[in-house]
């Protein structure tokens, strides 16, 4: 398998992270934002997108939300692979943290995955995320409250699973 890249995306990656938020695998499991979002989130210093590639051709992305905030807290928005159960996502994400760690000065990584999303969470643990409490009806998705469990990962926990 090609070597994953990961670039910063532009707003000219919007129609591939639209389409990859609206495929069936991910109903259900992650939310989607129209175009004028993403470009709002783009052009907000706050946000960093992220494009996996190999040869060239988009695998994914993940959207950092508190890019470099004061408080040392990044949060992990979204992070949507098209090559799912190939270890794709788990080679991105880790790619995409070891970015926030080396370019900002960020003390803690955290995300929120569907209580019901079992594999995500067995992904994210096995990176070095851990489990720190359940948000209950947390997300709204497709009209339904649902819970979510949040998960984090600090600096020196990272820099020890490497």
């Amino acid at each position: 398998m090609a070597c994953l890249d990961i670039v910063r995306a532009s707003t000219h990656d919007i129609p591939f992270i639209m389409a990859s938020e609206r495929t069936p695998a991910y109903r259900g499991l992650v939310g989607s934002w129209e175009r004028t979002q993403h470009e709002e989130a783009l052009a907000d210093s706050r946000y960093a997108y992220f494009l996996g590639r190999r040869a060239h051709k988009a695998v994914g992305f993940v959207i950092v939300r508190d890019w470099a905030s004061k408080d040392r807290v990044t949060y992990i928005k979204r992070i949507i692979v098209s090559e799912a159960g190939q270890g794709t996502g788990r080679e991105l994400l880790a790619k995409v943290v070891d970015i926030i760690f080396a370019e900002t000065n960020a003390w803690r990584v955290w995300l929120e995955t569907l209580a019901h999303n079992t594999r995500a969470q067995h992904v994210y643990e096995k990176l070095g995320f851990r489990r720190e409490g359940v948000s209950r009806g947390a997300a709204l998705l497709d009209g339904q409250h649902l819970d979510e469990v949040m998960m984090a990962v600090l600096r020196p926990e990272w820099r020890a699973e490497r």
